[in-house]
């Protein structure tokens, strides 16, 4: 296996995000730090991964962090630990840290724009003197590690804003990579082929064409996020060698992907949605033995959406 192999796996085809894994490969080697930015679901820490398992710390720890899922009180024992005692309720023995475990692998801090100011300055001492200071004192700890940040904000006006440190900036920035969102992505359907790969080995699973068309014409709000739940929904309804169609979908999106202009050839072919929904609901509580809650599940709708379905009138 060489260094590329895992950055390789992310190039379907489209020519934004091969120029974007190419820069990444130039400098996965150096002490530079990254600095992913992009859209909400496009995939920041699956990238960041694939730079350390294609890097030479590819042997140590990946230590991912979301800087905007942990409460500010916590924000600073979780990421420089904390001596035994440090406040009320820390545990017996202390804690490490997420920077003190990332030691010798890759740091990846994600949503980074959202980390409060002050904790902006503890990272920025960490950064300068590769040394982390545990909550409730002690020996500064030195630290070794490659750092990767995300964010789907703008930076540059954060730091205008005052929301986001100048100095701090400089130093997570060492090359910005713009990933670009799914709609802007010419590699769609063999990004999906992929996905369908990863998601169902051995399955051989494949999209209706007039599914495939309408998907081509969507906005995709939740990027490839969004479009791994979906196809992995279409993937758990179909039984082998069924093609996934509109009655495989989210009902959020199949009522969306519905309302969007379609070529005339898929106009010609495309049969009533709701119909197709209801069989596919019928099927989901009959494979579920009547568990209703297990049907919701399966199918990826509320209890309610599934009891609005049931009471519709079946196809003939």
């Amino acid at each position: 296996m060489t260094w590329a192999d895992a950055l390789a796996t992310l190039d379907t085809g489209d020519g934004a995000m091969l120029a974007v894994i190419e820069r990444a490969r130039r400098v996965i080697d150096k002490p530079i730090a990254l600095l992913l930015q992009g859209e909400s679901g496009v995939g920041k820490e699956l990238f960041a991964r694939a730079c350390h398992d294609s890097g030479p710390r590819r042997q140590g720890a990946f230590v991912a962090v979301n800087c905007a899922s942990l409460p500010e009180t916590l924000i600073e024992a979780e990421l420089f630990g904390y001596r035994p005692g440090a406040f009320t309720g820390a545990c017996r023995d202390g804690a490490a840290g997420r920077i003190r475990e990332a030691h010798g692998g890759t740091l990846f801090l994600d949503e980074i724009g959202d980390m409060p100011l002050a904790m902006q300055a503890r990272l920025l001492r960490v950064l300068q003197e590769r040394q982390v200071q545990p909550l409730g004192g002690g020996k500064p700890v030195a630290v070794d590690f490659q750092l990767v940040c995300a964010t789907h904000r703008r930076l540059r006006a954060e730091v205008d804003a005052g929301r986001f440190r100048e100095d701090l900036y400089y130093r997570v920035n060492g090359l910005t990579l713009q990933l670009p969102p799914l709609r802007e992505r010419s590699d769609l359907s063999a990004l999906m082929a992929k996905m369908l790969r990863d998601i169902a080995p051995g399955r051989e699973a494949q999209l209706a064409p007039d599914v495939v068309a309408a998907f081509a014409t969507y906005r995709w709000p939740g990027n490839l996020r969004q479009l791994s739940n979906v196809l992995r929904t279409g993937c758990a309804l179909i039984d082998d060698g069924q093609l996934i169609d509109w009655s495989h979908l989210p009902d959020d999106v199949a009522e969306e992907l519905i309302g969007l202009p379609k070529p005339r050839a898929v106009e010609d072919t495309e049969t009533d949605l709701r119909l197709q929904a209801g069989r596919c609901v019928r099927q989901a509580v009959s494979a579920s033995h009547g568990n209703l809650s297990e049907a919701a599940r399966r199918l990826g709708i509320s209890r309610n959406t599934l009891y609005r379905k049931l009471r519709e009138p079946e196809s003939h």
